[in-house]
């Protein structure tokens, strides 16, 4: 940190992403990538429109929109794109926290929710999960703050059904509920179709996890035309070119083919089940995920360890280090050549 760092950030302590390592190839599985790649049409659309990069492109994205709101059924105007899903959620705490509106998220979830409370300095609460790792919807029900609930849950996969959705947006009327549905294409229900029911209600996805495009970088929002306005509001005062004309084009065109990409979900699904049921053979104990990876634990070893000798042997997964979760690891489906390597590898390390 430089002498020229501002005072006001001094305890921040940023987002740790999932490790990148360049140093030999890898079978990833750590930071919940599609193994899959785009559809054709997407590398056509972008190599068209890479013929128009000398030009800004449209900042109310609208033909990418428009196509949302024929894909999702949900008016242009509850619709906002945005750099990663990442980005609706920045914006989000920006335009709804403050210290007379604190948040409130799962003790144990993504772990970019702390970050952007602390970095726009918004108070917030960590409700614990149930034993199990469970979501308790009482535990929410007229708290009077902000809520972010990732949906399935990020890194344990468990997933609430979309009625106790419902009863949370309902009893905080008087606050916005934040939905992240990063990965319910791999088996959730989606709150999406409320959104028009309730003006509380954002509801935030990405094209990162389920349309093959975590390096576009293409995220959204749907909620109440106010709510929208709101984050917009933001997102014209720091970057109202935050979707570039690649990641547009290539977003049209996922959508276009979304039953490509619809179709690979329910690859990834049976590749989770193959895997999980492996890994119960084994004596894993293994949560039952909705998302496109499994959370997992043996009282064989420890999940660090288990995590340094699969990196060993050239497969990547993610450790947490916090204390209720220290024991497991979070692996990410992959392809069905790349789950049997996994068990293969787990194996040979059982076998030492």
């Amino acid at each position: 940190m430089s002498r020229y760092f501002s005072e006001r950030y001094a305890g921040l302590e940023p987002y740790v992403p999932g490790e990148q390592p360049r140093d030999r190839k890898y079978i990833k599985l750590n930071t919940n990538e599609s193994p899959f790649p785009p559809s054709p049409l997407v590398e056509r659309a972008v190599a068209e429109e890479s013929r128009l990069l000398q030009l800004y492109s449209d900042p109310d994205c609208r033909k990418l929109r428009e196509k949302m709101s024929e894909v999702f059924g949900v008016s242009q105007d509850r619709i906002i794109m945005t750099n990663g899903s990442d980005e609706v959620l920045q914006f989000a705490f920006m335009a709804f926290g403050d210290r007379e509106h604190p948040f409130a998220f799962a003790d144990i979830t993504y772990g970019f929710y702390p970050v952007f409370a602390r970095l726009n300095h918004i108070p917030y609460e960590e409700i614990p999960l149930k034993e199990g790792f469970f979501v308790d919807p009482q535990d929410y029900m007229g708290i009077g703050k902000n809520i972010v609930i990732a949906n399935p849950n990020a890194p344990t996969g468990l997933c609430l059904p979309l009625a106790s959705i419902e009863e949370i947006v309902k009893s905080n009327p008087d606050n916005v509920v934040i939905v992240d549905e990063a990965y319910v294409d791999f088996g959730g229900e989606s709150a999406i179709g409320l959104v028009e029911r309730y003006d509380n209600l954002l509801v935030a996805g990405t094209f990162s996890k389920s349309r093959s495009m975590a390096g576009a970088r293409l995220g959204f929002g749907f909620g109440n035309e106010g709510l929208i306005a709101d984050l917009n509001r933001i997102r014209y005062s720091t970057n109202p070119y935050n979707v570039n004309r690649l990641t547009a084009a290539a977003g049209i065109a996922a959508l276009t083919e979304n039953e490509y990409y619809m179709h690979k979900c329910q690859v990834i699904q049976a590749n989770r089940q193959w895997t999980a049921g492996r890994l119960e053979e084994l004596g894993f104990h293994v949560l039952p995920s909705k998302a496109n990876f499994l959370f997992v634990s043996s009282e064989r070893i420890e999940g660090a360890v288990l995590y340094r000798a699969l990196r060993e042997r050239g497969i990547l997964v993610r450790h947490f280090d916090q204390e209720r979760v220290r024991g497991y690891n979070r692996i990410t489906i992959g392809t069905m050549e790349e789950m049997k390597a996994l068990v293969h590898a787990i194996e040979d390390i059982f076998a030492d």
